[in-house]
């Protein structure tokens, strides 16, 4: 009979949430159960369907356990051993390097990776490759939220308060979310506000099951978030409802703002949203009466060609009002991937270095270069971003290494993208399984996953949370860190790629002391005594919890405001596109599908696409449910099934992204981007809808 092992408390590989779990492993096999972990205070130990069927993924059934070689042009992958797999990987790079120049290699980093990930993937892009093309799939997530942050806080934390705060503020905006479906323990939080009395008011198109919880449900035509923000804040100022005190001693550049939203009167962003006037006064009502309130906002208003004044203009509607800076008040992004926070903070991003320093500022690289042992001059400056670089792949980008991350699913533009993926002189592919990217590789590397693993995240509060190792890896299946330190001793570099993550952590402690995501006061003894800690947190600070409350991270303490107006989206429906079309999540997959679509139980609930349209557009089509649709755009066609429903606006259809195959959403999103941040315009584009 055999003891049963201890658990171990680690967090959930998925959502930004990182609920905590408790993992124990079987005595007698490699299976693993999955435990409540009540203690920790973010899921309290409530996990959704994705969170308890994680391990299933650990199985050597569904994933990479032996590096694969394609060892000629179109031929098969095949077995090698990981000597024969670095040596490959190495060669590439270097072979492309010395005949383009370092410029010709590009990196490619994912949100889910650990900060010990990210840190080192950026310092191998600088340091080992030379390159300044790297970037990574959070591009595609908050950057537009990370963008408006920065312009007016000086400081970008996707909540700059915890989640612990949200039933205590008396109402809630939900614009573009549907955490009832992306991130189910969330709606706790939502479920408390209403029973202290607080209200909620969710912006969607779509009557979702989140919508379903709301006081009052707001249903914009896709694309006109902004319009909406700014036609809440004209009647804010006409109602008399504007904090002038907070204004005057906490805020600059009311004027311009304030005349922008003046701009935008009620009737015409009647016409423009779709949404009557009674429920835009409503909206005010509900906002304005309670002493405290929160503006949240995800992907819907984020993922815009003007996703960066989008979200502006809802920061203008809290700061406008003295909902920011105070308790229970303030504006927060929800952070979708695994690590979107961390992912973003530590230099795998085209312009950054480690904590949040940019990649321009002569001081920051000086500070950094310091701690890398290099000449700051041999720092590349800031590269191309997630989808400017995918779309040079096979032109002056000759060789990727891509890690963590699926872009011939997840990236606008999709088909396009797997075009030039597949025109690369050399694809190398880090993953735990054989996702679709990872087929088109030259080597693909099997790595470890989340319970075979040590490693630090940061969720969407800003706590920095520890994953413990719970399991052996299998043979043959290396750590993503062990990967680096073997490429660049293969490239020359011998030094400064340890293997051990604490190491690499409190390398990552020194490289972000000083900088505005100073995580030097945090270790994994700490994390582990305190149930995460809060960055930003220099050596002996307690971290912080609440951002903002004395001041705002700007150089003069004042938040600003920024002055925006509403413009269309990259593209309006016409005669040949007469619909739109947004995209997004279903409960039982997540992102790009390549871990959950390998569990049976998470695909019995959503075994594969489809397309949600209202009954009147049916009836017109002449189609009932379970019909093969096909919806196009100007970028390609994509079929699957309709899904009728009065839960969609008439002119609009919806399509979850994530499959492959003919039912690819992202065949058809807009790669147009937003000026600022970068971000495509997934959550909406023109399209006709046809039986197939």
């Amino acid at each position: 009979m055999h003891s049963s092992p201890e658990a171990t408390a680690t967090h959930c590989p998925y959502c930004a949430l990182q609920c905590g779990m408790n993992l124990r492993p079987d005595p007698a096999g490699d299976a693993v159960t999955v435990e409540e972990r009540t203690g920790f205070p973010v899921n309290r130990g409530a996990l959704c369907g994705k969170g308890r069927t994680a391990p299933a993924v650990l199985s050597s059934r569904v994933r990479l356990t032996e590096p694969l070689i394609r060892t000629h042009a179109g031929g098969p992958l095949v077995p090698a051993t990981w000597e024969e797999a670095l040596d490959a990987v190495a060669a590439g790079l270097a072979r492309t390097r010395r005949a383009h120049g370092p410029d010709a290699v590009a990196v490619f980093g994912g949100g889910g990776l650990t900060n010990e990930k990210a840190y080192s993937l950026g310092k191998f892009a600088r340091v080992a490759l030379g390159t300044s093309q790297i970037d990574y799939n959070g591009r595609f997530c908050m950057s537009s939220a990370a963008a408006a942050h920065q312009k007016a806080f000086g400081l970008d934390r996707g909540l700059p308060f915890p989640l612990e705060d949200i039933p205590r503020t008396g109402c809630v905006v939900l614009v573009g979310s549907n955490p009832a479906e992306t991130m189910p323990p969330f709606v706790r939080y939502l479920t408390e506000l209403k029973a202290n009395g607080g209200t909620l008011i969710v912006v969607d198109p779509r009557r979702t099951r989140t919508a379903e919880l709301a006081d009052l449900h707001l249903a914009p035509r896709p694309g006109t978030d902004l319009a909406l923000a700014l036609g809440l804040l004209h009647l804010v100022v006409a109602e008399g409802r504007t904090d002038e005190e907070f204004i005057a001693e906490r805020t600059t550049g009311w004027e311009d703002a304030r005349a922008a939203a003046m701009a935008h009167w009620p009737e015409l962003v009647e016409r423009i949203t779709g949404i009557a006037l009674p429920e835009l006064r409503r909206a005010v009502e509900l906002f304005c009466t309670p002493a405290a309130a929160m503006v949240l906002t995800a992907r819907g208003p984020e993922q815009q060609s003007k996703g960066t004044d989008t979200v502006g203009a809802w920061i203008n509607l809290c700061l406008a009002t003295g909902r920011a800076g105070r308790p229970h008040s303030g504006y927060g992004c929800l952070t979708g991937q695994g690590n979107g926070q961390g992912g973003r903070e530590h230099g795998q991003k085209a312009d950054q270095l480690p904590g949040y320093r940019k990649l321009a500022d002569p001081a920051a690289r000086a500070h950094v270069a310091r701690v890398w042992g290099v000449d700051p001059q041999s720092l590349p400056g800031p590269g191309r971003s997630a989808y400017e670089l995918l779309d040079a792949l096979g032109g002056d980008l000759k060789a990727l290494l891509l890690m963590g991350s699926n872009p011939v699913v997840s990236a606008p533009r999709a088909a396009h993208v797997e075009d030039r993926i597949r025109s690369l002189d050399f694809l190398a592919v880090a993953d735990v399984v054989l996702s679709e990217t990872a087929a088109l590789a030259d080597v693909v590397l099997p790595v470890t996953q989340w319970a075979e693993e040590t490693g630090t995240t940061t969720n969407l509060e800003g706590r920095v949370l520890l994953r413990r190792r719970a399991l052996t890896p299998p043979p043959g299946v290396r750590g993503d860190l062990d990967v680096l330190h073997g490429l660049a001793a293969r490239l020359g570099v011998e030094k400064g790629f340890p293997t051990d993550p604490e190491e690499v952590f409190d390398e990552l402690r020194r490289a972000s002391e000083g900088g505005p995501a100073d995580y030097s006061g945090i270790s994994y003894a700490r994390i582990e005594a305190e149930q995460g800690v809060f960055w930003p947190c220099p050596e002996g600070s307690p971290g912080q919890p609440r951002l903002f409350l004395d001041r705002f991270a700007t150089d003069d303490g004042r938040a600003r405001f920024t002055p925006v107006s509403h413009r269309d989206a990259a593209e309006t429906p016409d005669a040949d596109y007469p619909l739109l079309l947004t995209t997004g999540r279903v409960v039982a997959q997540y992102q790009s599908g390549a871990q959950t679509r390998r569990v049976p139980e998470l695909n019995a609930a959503a075994p594969g696409p489809f397309v949600e349209l209202h009954p009147r557009l049916a009836a017109r089509l002449g189609v009932t449910d379970g019909t093969p649709l096909a919806v196009t755009s100007r970028r390609g066609r994509a079929v699957a099934p309709a899904r009728v429903t009065d839960a969609v606006r008439a002119d609009t259809v919806f399509m979850p992204f994530h499959w492959y195959g003919e039912g690819r959403a992202n065949t058809l999103t807009n790669p147009a981007l937003d000026p600022v941040s970068r971000m495509p315009e997934f959550k909406v584009c023109a399209v006709r809808v046809e039986p197939a």
